[in-house]
């Protein structure tokens, strides 16, 4: 088990319901898009973290998890103290979103490991 992704599992998940709520008493035009990223985003982190994930979906899956706290991190900002985070930093947060994505696509093209092999006989 990966204890830092399934962390951030929880974390995302109780963020995500958090600001769902308030998008919903606040408004904002960034906080929904925040909190719908962030929960459709958790359930990733819980499952790579709770499988013996190779290093390619690992490292995949951190990348996602950095892409999706500065591409939300942005977007909240603009909402709640009506400003940026850092220039640019939504459109890097989503290319590493797009990428942490094609990492995970590409892990399931890594051969199989040995012990992956045993475990299947």
């Amino acid at each position: 088990m990966n204890r830092i992704l399934v962390f951030a599992a929880g974390l995302c998940g109780a963020a995500g319901v958090v600001l769902s709520a308030a998008a919903a008493h606040h408004g904002g035009a960034f906080i929904g898009t925040a909190a719908s990223f962030l929960l459709m985003h958790a359930p990733v982190f819980l499952a790579v973290g709770l499988v013996n994930a190779n290093r390619v979906l690992r490292a995949a899956s951190y990348i996602l998890l950095v892409g999706l706290v500065v591409f939300s991190g942005d977007l909240l900002a603009r909402d709640f103290i009506g400003s940026r985070l850092l220039p640019f930093a939504a459109p890097v947060g989503g290319t590493l979103l797009i990428a942490g994505w094609l990492g995970i696509a590409v892990s399931a093209l890594r051969p199989t490991s040995k012990q992956d092999m045993a475990d299947k006989s």
